[in-house]
């Protein structure tokens, strides 16, 4: 696990621009192993704070404005939990078409991607970003995330105390190398499984995570500029929902 964390630190940081040398690699060696070692609370803490200062430099729609009431109810029948942590839903009021989540729970959704989509489109997008939660691939981001940035020098190596005084620029790093994670297509697969799983279990309708993708189309979105196919990923849950369909 640790050797897989430090190739996808790796190549983020090289995906960055940034030059990795030997003595890079000798010392970021030892630093992944700190990284991987990252406990469960740790990484909650730096969602936590990632996940505030990105509120804080957000335009949050209140409670009582339109996208979210409808949110609430779109994500009423998905629950307040996954595996446990609790998930805490806030919309952005921006025309970007994007959503995310970090280990903590904390789920975003832009105002532009409930404009494109329709209430059955957002449960399957979100059952997506709740997979990435649940199957741990976000909590490697934030190791990784976290890992870029002790490369590049910006923040000391993992403690108590470093992760205690990170600044709202660092943090805004974090939470951005988790945000525009690139996630490997086996775990955006394995995503896409979950979020058709956990549609199916609370009875909802699975279609309209593959329409979100066929919408969403060549990777315009953010959300899909690092994805595989949105093409490929809209036919496996159609495939799924016909073997489904004939299981029954």
């Amino acid at each position: 696990m640790k050797l897989k964390l430090l190739s996808a630190t790796i190549l983020a940081i090289t995906l960055a621009g940034c030059q990795v040398n030997q003595n890079d690699l000798v010392g970021l060696g030892v630093q992944s192993a700190q990284i991987a070692s990252l406990s469960d609370s740790e990484v909650k803490t730096l969602s936590d704070k990632s996940c505030a200062e990105m509120d804080a430099n957000a335009k949050i729609a209140p409670d009582n404005n339109a996208y979210t009431v409808r949110l609430k109810k779109i994500m009423q029948p998905l629950g307040d939990n996954i595996n446990g942590t609790a998930i805490n839903y806030k919309v952005y009021l921006t025309d970007d078409v994007n959503a995310w989540a970090m280990a903590n729970g904390c789920v975003r959704v832009y105002s532009g991607l409930m404009d494109k989509m329709t209430d059955n489109e957002v449960q399957g997008v979100l059952g997506h970003e709740l997979g990435h939660v649940a199957l741990g691939h976000s909590k490697k981001a934030m190791q990784v995330s976290y890992g870029t940035q002790i490369t590049r020098g910006v923040i000391a190596a993992v403690s108590n105390s470093t992760i205690a005084n990170l600044t709202q620029s660092q943090l805004g790093d974090l939470a951005e190398g988790v945000i525009n994670a690139q996630f490997s297509q086996k775990q955006e697969t394995e995503a896409d499984n979950y979020s058709f799983d956990l549609l199916v279990k609370k009875g909802i309708n699975p279609l309209g995570l593959a329409t979100a993708f066929e919408k969403l189309g060549g990777g315009e979105a953010s959300l899909l500029s690092t994805h595989p196919a949105s093409s490929d990923r809209a036919k496996n849950i159609r495939e799924k929902i016909a073997q489904r369909n004939q299981n029954q």
